[in-house]
């Protein structure tokens, strides 16, 4: 969900918050826990700010410009509230997110219209927040909080689950100690933290028993994820997922995002040993060049990333990859330009995210010398992207003709059908006769689009029920 929605309406007489959220997957759990805090609080979720008593926006600070899009975002929405207002009604806003933790107390300046803003760390206060500002405070609440904002959190409710679907994100690890020189997560998320093994089961377990069929583990750096077991002991991701893996009726586990340098044994070998680990790996690497990645402060070279790889591959033959790109970095010239292209073709990937660089506000890449011409930017984005798509296109044509797995997950477009997932994470066009909402369906794929796979008509075959 991305510049998103929330999911249903409420009866007469309840109060209602809209809340619109921006950016990753970490986001997406984060206005989900948020939207449960209120609900215990007496708010129900609507689909528009239009009859919304509150509206919070869950920012992103990653893409270019995140900040001005914010304000822009709060000036319509204040001009939605003074005409509410002429009609009797009113309306809180409130910013949560990264843009919140970095702007702070001068999006209130800038922003007077804003009720309160409110950090990713602190979100369980959200309740309290929302109370302070209703009663005239304009609250900032962007300390990092010291207590763990999970243990603090509402249970989910099993309604609320279902209405969100059959795939859950479950955030398992928050914040990043890499400093990154482009990325602005060490400061508006913190220090790394984990969450420790019972409570990810526990919450695991209710998405499970609420009918959710997959979970995706969510990090800045959730590979770097070290969690106190049962047994006293610092568990690795490898470890939880063979934890997780045994709760019956869990049909697939995914995680997202990952480090290079946080990829163990064990956790290359939870991808060997664990049919229920789907063949899929998002592992960003950045760039192709040592120099540009020394810059970065990625603290691998494209060698190792290449050896690491490859250990992947070796382990689970068939693993779709994924990466992300940032080209135009400060002092990238054309041969290190060309090593990023080089490493494509050597790795391959089932499907990448690719980026122009814009400097962050308080980043170090934002004051190192060398910054790039922007139509140079936009012409090695172009090729980039222009191979990128080959090889997607490639990985997509591939599986034509061949029987995949499908979780199937709501209605298609046109009447009939259903759209699932693949285990490599593409969306599959299916029958609406291969099961229903919920199932796991084998099916053989017809053809390819550029962004998902249609299914050829087929006898209903179930792996589960």
């Amino acid at each position: 969900m991305s510049d998103g929605e929330t999911t249903s309406n409420s009866g007469d007489g309840q109060r209602k918050v809209f809340v619109k959220t921006y950016g990753c997957q970490m986001n997406v759990y984060d206005s989900q826990r948020m939207a449960d805090a209120l609900a215990r609080d007496g708010f129900v979720e609507t689909d528009a700010p239009d009859n919304a008593d509150m509206v919070l926006l869950n920012t992103c600070h990653i893409r270019e410009k995140a900040a001005e899009k914010v304000y822009s975002e709060i000036g319509r929405l204040r001009q939605l509230r003074d005409r509410r207002r002429k009609g009797g009604a009113d309306m809180m806003i409130g910013v949560a997110g990264c843009v919140a933790q970095a702007e702070g107390r001068e999006m209130i300046a800038r922003a007077p219209a804003v009720d309160f803003v409110i950090g990713p760390t602190t979100y369980h206060r959200l309740p309290d927040v929302v109370a302070r500002a209703r009663g005239g405070e304009k609250v900032v609440e962007t300390e990092f909080a010291v207590e763990d904002k999970f243990e603090h959190l509402p249970r989910q409710q099993a309604r609320r689950v279902q209405r969100r679907g059959v795939a859950a994100f479950l955030t398992v690890q928050e914040g990043c100690d890499k400093f990154c020189t482009f990325c602005v997560v060490p400061y508006t998320r913190g220090a790394e933290v984990s969450r420790p093994v019972a409570q990810i089961v526990e919450e695991a377990r209710r998405l499970v028993g609420a009918g959710v069929r997959e979970i995706t583990l969510l990090g800045q750096n959730v590979n770097a994820w070290h969690g106190e077991g049962a047994d006293g002991r610092s568990w690795g991701l490898g470890e939880l997922l063979h934890e997780l893996a045994g709760i019956e009726g869990l049909a697939r586990l995914r995680y997202t995002t990952s480090h290079p340098r946080d990829m163990d044994d064990a956790l290359i070998a939870a991808h060997r040993d664990l049919d229920v680990l789907m063949p899929y790996l998002h592992l960003p690497v950045q760039a192709g060049s040592d120099r540009v990645l020394k810059a970065m402060n990625r603290r691998h070279t494209a060698d190792d990333y290449r050896r690491l790889v490859d250990r992947i591959r070796a382990a689970r033959p068939d693993i779709a990859l994924s990466g992300d790109f940032i080209v135009g970095f400060p002092g990238e010239t054309d041969d290190d330009f060309e090593d990023t292209m080089r490493l494509v073709r050597d790795v391959t990937y089932a499907q990448a995210f690719s980026f122009k660089y814009s400097p962050r506000p308080a980043t170090p890449g934002a004051d190192m010398a060398g910054h790039v011409d922007e139509q140079v930017k936009s012409e090695r984005l172009a090729r980039l992207q222009a191979l990128l798509a080959e090889q997607q296109a490639g990985f997509m044509q591939q599986l034509v003709g061949k029987e995949v797995s499908v979780l199937l997950e709501k209605p298609g477009r046109e009447p009939g059908q259903l759209v699932g997932r693949s285990p490599f994470l593409q969306p599959v066009i299916c029958d609406e006769t291969v099961g229903k909402i919920g199932d796991i369906a084998t099916v053989r794929i017809g053809r390819a689009s550029a962004n998902s796979l249609i299914s050829e008509p087929m006898q209903r075959r179930r792996h589960a029920a």
